[in-house]
């Protein structure tokens, strides 16, 4: 294929996708498909000559479209949104034609001085703490991960590293897993399951820390839970500070944990209140990792600032971009107080590798900051995005939605048979028929089947509780009206 047939096709791809969003309203947003049903669609082997543009496209509709649950379509409400926009995808393409794998900054500079400074724009947008941002001077910054799931493990990863040396030099006779079966932290019950699942592949115990009745964690059973694991002789994955102590039985420093505390859990959109948590962890040493994977877009929005105060106190503070900016998967923005804890538990240097600028002062090396060698550029979709739509068109995008989410909450409340199970500060309702479980999950089951709208459900004190989460960009007051009137119609006939 030469330049002028790419030029003609990619054209011709661009007219498809600005087709596909133009109508996608008019697609089923939950496919009618069975598990296996793509492998007798297609041979059973690569074709050995060419096939062309055209035929590879008509697949497109016939095999991969029956399959797809669309997440942009005005019906989708399930999960959280997933973000897209035309400068986002714009810059997506040229990410993909200048294919730099920037593991360093020696490999493409632009592709890291870039990411560094839209970190500082979007911390700057939210207001974040300058001891965060790079542009201070001091030791904080930030880097974008894949997903909030690997943010999490990177901050949990790192603790327990730095831990493992502390508690090393101090007891030299302790093995690697002896230590590892001490390693203590603490989530909210509520938090994402990635949460428990970094725990898991970090081997640090994680417990869970019950909620009080707007489903935020506990300060009271946290400072329980803590004194016990300390009075057990648990091991910190980070410890702040290090305090000296002299039993026979236990280890030599204070034990200490991390806290990965949630703004706008999955199931309900709640918020741990990091301005009474951050002092307490502050005074305790308790390593705060802040995961907001969802609600981190909503504060750059002036009124919705004020749930991030207390991130002052937080060690490491994350969230999606490719939620609710606008920006497409993948881009998670991860920022840490001090790097040096970061790049200190990750940094190998084989030879193939350095470079001759590698010692100086302003350089950053990203691939110290991540699990994988290389790395997308993915702040061209920032940069594209922020300013082809400026911060402007990015909170009328947030404030529609919540204004969304607020017209259906109304249409819940102003019908008798349903009842709202969590506080709507954002873009998610919660609510159930106030039957019972059994007939909960046969409203959903016939939600799903009917195809027409797409929802997920949660577990909220026990009861079985349907989510409704504004996602698409294209979602206008008359698709919620649409949604609810599907919604009562089946559950009138499951009543009856």
């Amino acid at each position: 294929m030469d330049v002028e047939e790419f030029r003609r096709l990619g054209k011709e791809m661009v007219d498809y996708v600005a087709d596909y969003w133009k109508t996608i309203e008019e697609r089923p947003v939950y496919p009618d498909v069975e598990p296996g049903y793509l492998r007798p669609l297609i041979p059973t082997e690569a074709p050995q000559e060419p096939e062309t543009f055209e035929d590879v496209m008509k697949d497109v509709e016939r095999v991969i479209m029956p399959g797809i649950t669309h997440w942009n379509s005005p019906y989708f409400y399930a999960y959280f949104p997933t973000g897209c926009s035309h400068p986002s995808l714009l810059a997506d393409m040229l990410c993909g034609a200048l294919s730099c794998i920037g593991f360093s900054w020696a490999a493409s500079p632009a592709c890291t001085e870039l990411e560094t400074v839209m970190m500082d724009w979007l911390g700057k947008m939210m207001q974040l703490p300058e001891c965060f941002l790079a542009s201070s001077g001091g030791q904080g910054g930030g880097v974008l991960q894949g997903t909030a799931s690997e943010a999490t493990l990177m901050s949990l990863l790192a603790a327990r590293c730095k831990a493992l040396r502390q508690i090393q030099v101090l007891h030299p006779e302790w093995s690697e897993p002896e230590i590892f079966s001490k390693l203590i932290a603490y989530t909210s019950e509520q938090a994402h399951s990635s949460v428990e699942r970094a725990g898991l592949i970090a081997s640090v115990t994680m417990r869970m820390v019950p909620t009080d009745n707007s489903y935020a964690m506990r300060l009271d059973l946290l400072k329980r839970m803590v004194e016990e694991d300390k009075a057990a002789g648990l091991i910190p994955v980070y410890v702040r500070e290090q305090h000296s102590r002299h039993h026979s039985n236990s280890i030599c420093v204070q034990p200490e944990a991390t806290v990965c505390a949630t703004l706008g859990t999955t199931p309900s959109c709640a918020f741990d209140n990091i301005a009474e948590l951050g002092p307490y962890c502050k005074e305790a040493n308790l390593w705060l990792h802040v995961d907001a994977a969802y609600a981190g877009s909503a504060f750059i929005c002036p009124e919705f600032r004020h749930l991030l105060n207390g991130i002052e106190f937080a060690d490491s503070f994350n969230f999606n971009p490719h939620k609710w900016l606008l920006i497409n998967f993948d881009c998670s923005a991860f920022w840490v107080r001090n790097k040096v804890d970061l790049v200190g538990a990750f940094k190998v240097e084989p030879v193939y590798l350095k470079y001759e600028k590698q010692d100086a002062g302003l350089i950053t090396d990203y691939r110290h900051w991540q699990i994988p060698l290389g790395r997308r550029f993915r702040s061209l979709k920032m940069w594209f995005t922020f300013r082809m739509l400026g911060v402007g068109r990015l909170q009328e995008n947030i404030r529609k939605q919540v204004a969304l989410a607020r017209e259906f909450e109304g249409l819940v409340r102003a019908d008798d048979r349903f009842e709202i199970s969590a506080e709507v500060i954002m873009g998610l309702v919660c609510f159930r028929l106030k039957g019972s479980n059994e007939q909960n999950q046969e409203l959903l089951k016939q939600i799903t089947k009917c195809r027409e709208i797409h929802l997920v459900p949660c577990e909220l004190s026990g009861k079985f509780v349907l989510r409704f989460a504004i996602c698409s960009r294209y979602t206008e007051s008359r698709h919620v009206q649409v949604a609810w009137r599907h919604i009562a119609q089946l559950a009138t006939g499951i009543l009856k």
